[in-house]
């Protein structure tokens, strides 16, 4: 049951509260002086506090109202107080509620308002509570992530990537293949990186191979080696990459472009850890914990007959999916301070075009475009026209749409009248916050019904 504290010296109106907020299922508390509306904090879990703004006999300067509001915010910052007060003149009651007030209701008060703001402002800190547990909860899990696991520096704060990371870190230990699936630019050699550092070929080396970068004439011998004279102009025996990584990983990146005879032979090699080299005769044992990486849909490829379907369940014995950069938006702002570094700092109309470009080149884009502006930029503070965003040159007439959509009079008393005069609820429907609905309020000369 959610409690609520009066603090109002006279008994009466606190008798009068208590008695509507048990009829709504809400317990109550009640206080008699500022003192001891602190002290009732102190010991007991409120949800929110409706106080008075006067205790002394014939006081009206609302002194000790503020002075109680301003203990109440030091103490509890995040608690709602509403500000019971018999003041008509709004611009006072504004100056509170721009300093943290939740709202304010004028004595002989309505039942019907005060239930209907207080529910509003019970599920509204509830929610809020809600919210930072889960917060914590995953910042406590990334630490435990951080502390447990070599990450190789991963910049991330989104849920997205981190279940991505942390089901690298689990996997990382079986010596099993991997296949990591996602756009181009998402970081999936990152991931590989941290698998490669979680598994107990740590200390082994890592080799990467780009299948898309090597001509297909040539990525057998890549892989495998080559003999002298195995092919034009190979002089002398080479190594492939099977053999630089005994004893530690290979990460073949674009496993889509490898072509069918070295498919087969890639085969052979996750089976038995037995190849030879191009023009030799001689077989080959290494041991290598193989990881590859796709953007292509290589279930597409099997249907179509360029990929072969044993490998592919050879290779995906556990698949690891990295979203595009646009589906993990909380890492966005974090990455982009990470690439300009410490000297610079990003100005929030650049938050503000970061978050709203699309980043069809996901993290690789938003490297290079971060890049670019710390060279361009001419001060320490990088604007969005810095950018070179679409959504930055867009930025005035957004600001211009903004303006269109400022809800005026008869908007706002409309909204009131429909909200029955509870600000919370009608700031909520015109897309405000109850500060900013109070303001326009104050400017309009609108006063709640």
């Amino acid at each position: 049951m959610p409690t609520v504290l009066i603090i109002d010296d006279n008994a009466a109106v606190s008798v009068a509260l208590e008695v509507l907020f048990s009829l709504h299922d809400i317990e109550a508390l009640r206080a008699a002086s500022p003192e001891a509306g602190l002290a009732l904090l102190a010991q007991h879990s409120v949800d929110l506090v409706i106080q008075d703004m006067n205790f002394s006999t014939d006081t009206t300067s609302g002194e000790e109202g503020t002075a109680l509001f301003r203990a109440i915010r030091e103490r509890h910052p995040e608690l709602p107080v509403i500000l019971l007060t018999a003041w008509t003149h709004l611009d006072a009651a504004v100056d509170l509620i721009k300093g943290g007030a939740a709202d304010y209701l004028a004595k002989p008060w309505d039942d019907h308002k005060l239930i209907a703001t207080v529910n509003n402002l019970i599920e509204l800190g509830q929610a809020k509570r809600a919210l930072q547990q889960r917060v914590q909860a995953d910042l406590r899990q990334r630490r435990e992530l951080e502390r447990g696991h070599d990450l190789r520096g991963m910049v991330f704060q989104d849920p997205a990537t981190e279940r991505v990371v942390h089901l690298a870190c689990q996997v990382a230990r079986a010596d099993v293949p991997v296949l990591i699936s996602g756009p181009n630019g998402t970081g999936k050699e990152r991931i590989a990186e941290i698998i490669q550092a979680n598994s107990s070929v740590r200390n082994g080396p890592f080799v990467v191979l780009n299948c898309g970068a090597i001509p297909s004439e040539l990525i057998e011998a890549e892989l495998f080696g080559a003999d002298a004279g195995a092919y034009t102009g190979a002089s002398k025996p080479r190594e492939g990459k099977f053999e630089a990584a005994d004893g530690g990983t290979l990460f073949l990146d674009e496993i889509g472009n490898l072509p069918l005879a070295g498919q087969m032979k890639l085969l052979r090699v996750l089976e038995t850890g037995r190849f030879e080299r191009l023009g030799s005769n001689r077989e080959r044992q290494v041991k290598v914990r193989v990881v590859s990486a796709t953007n292509a849909d290589l279930q597409a490829m099997i249907r179509a007959g360029t990929f072969r379907e044993d490998l592919f369940y050879r290779l995906n014995v556990i698949e690891l999916r990295l979203p595009p950069l646009a589906a993990r938006p909380l890492d966005i702002l974090p990455l982009a301070q990470h690439f300009l570094g410490a000297d610079k700092q990003l100005h929030a109309d650049a938050h503000a075009a970061l978050l709203a470009h699309p980043w069809p080149g996901n993290v690789r884009e938003l490297k290079n475009v971060m890049m670019r502006a710390a060279l361009l930029a001419s001060g320490e503070v990088i604007k969005a026209a810095d950018l070179g965003l679409p959504a930055a040159f867009n930025a005035a007439a957004g600001a211009s749409e903004e303006a269109a959509r400022e809800p005026d009079r008869d908007a706002i008393s409309l909204a009131l009248s429909r909200a029955g005069g509870v600000v919370a609820q009608a700031a909520a429907e015109l897309g405000l916050s109850r500060q900013a609905l109070y303001r326009r309020m104050e400017r309009l000369g609108i006063v709640r019904p």
